[in-house]
């Protein structure tokens, strides 16, 4: 297993300075490393480590949130208001009926394998979204009108909703049928995910204010709590619907209002330890990538991926209608909604998993939106921020 980390930490690391060199988004470079390096390409990383793929990916996913919702105000939404609501749900909704209109037709699929091929594409990256997101607000591009704020708070919600949709869509292809109280699900999930968060951020406030203690300490045990809220999730799901992911976020606004001066401290070790989280996740991502998969996949998946965000942008429009944003401000937040990556790579293999009928194909499909929406998401975001953004500084 050391031999593997040298290598992914070298190789990673190397390939990410290539691209930065190149102009591209280094992020590309550490999935390329992961491919490289993974079991479908030269295998040199360790099963035991490829064991743990999932949770080291998870454990990143968690760093960045928290770092996002230590970074997000509570004014700061508030000001953002019904856009990042609608934004949360109305995108992810077109892809899904874009993907049961197109996928029948393209590639001849049932409506039942059309909604588990849907649900699995409309979740976007928070991965590859809530970095580039948090660098904008840093370098002051959006903040007049909190367009980050506002991409980074719909981008998280709305895989709370695919992935709610997605187990649904599961049990129809399983031969079940769709409960339409399987919806209430959703806000439920959201409900109790922020009293968990808020309900931990009060605690953890409440301990940081009785015991002295370093930043170092306080960023482990904000991290034990992130770890403990994800954790809950699974546990919880047998009695209420509870989304952990949402319950992170909400730990880091909350102690951000408690606790400003502390929590902005905190969010500067947090970007510390994101280099070694990015690494993890973007190099194990691409390590679960198995390129041979395109090749079953072919030109048809293609047009439904792309077909399907074209009507998704459709909804990112509606979404955005009667808002202050203009037109760049509508075309950029439309392009940050672009990148797959994190819940394909998480449940594309599923319904293979699972040998249900088209598994190979949606396990393809998921591939191919990675590899296709991930890195052109992340050049058009580096790309165009600064002059889609240029007159909100």
């Amino acid at each position: 297993m050391l031999i593997s980390i040298g290598l992914i930490l070298i190789i990673g690391f190397g390939l990410y300075g290539v691209f930065v060199k190149l102009r591209l988004p280094g992020l590309l470079g550490l999935l390329l490393a992961g491919i490289l390096l993974g079991p479908h390409a030269f295998d040199l990383i360790d099963p035991s480590l490829l064991a743990i793929s999932a949770d080291l990916r998870e454990i990143s996913l968690i760093v960045i949130l928290v770092r996002a919702g230590l970074s997000l105000d509570l004014k700061d939404l508030r000001k953002v208001g019904r856009p990042a609501i609608l934004m949360s749900f109305v995108p992810a909704t077109f892809e899904i009926a874009g993907v049961l209109l197109l996928a029948p037709l393209l590639l001849g699929v049932t409506l039942a394998q059309a909604a588990v091929i849907g649900t699995m594409l409309a979740a976007v990256s928070p991965a590859v979204i809530v970095p580039a997101m948090l660098k904008l607000m840093q370098q002051g591009y959006g903040q007049k009108k909190r367009v980050p704020q506002l991409v980074m708070a719909g981008a998280t919600a709305d895989d709370i909703y695919a992935l709610v949709l997605f187990s649904s869509s599961l049990a129809l292809l399983q031969g079940g049928s769709f409960q339409l109280l399987t919806l209430l699900n959703i806000p439920l999930a959201a409900l109790t995910g922020i009293i968990g968060g808020l309900a931990t951020a009060f605690m953890l406030h409440q301990v940081f204010l009785r015991l002295h203690m370093r930043d170092t300490v306080k960023v482990l045990l904000i991290l034990a709590a992130a770890f403990l809220l994800v954790g809950t999730e699974s546990l919880a799901a047998r009695f209420f619907p509870f989304s952990g992911l949402l319950a992170v976020m909400a730990l880091g606004i909350t102690f951000l209002r408690l606790r400003g001066e502390v929590a902005r401290r905190i969010s500067g070790k947090f970007s510390k330890i994101w280099v070694a989280a990015e690494l993890i996740l973007f190099v194990l991502l691409g390590a679960a990538v198995d390129v041979r998969y395109l090749l079953s996949a072919g030109l048809a998946a293609a047009a439904v991926i792309a077909g399907a965000l074209l009507i998704r942008s459709l909804g990112t429009i509606v979404s955005l209608s009667g808002t202050n944003l203009n037109n760049r401000e509508k075309l950029f937040c439309n392009i940050a909604y672009l990148p797959k990556a994190t819940v394909q790579a998480a449940v594309g293999a599923i319904p293979l998993t699972l040998g249900l009928p088209g598994g190979q194909l949606i396990l393809s499909i998921a591939v191919l939106s990675i590899l296709l929406t991930a890195p052109l998401g992340a050049i058009a975001i580096e790309k165009t921020s600064a002059r889609l953004l240029a007159g909100d500084r």
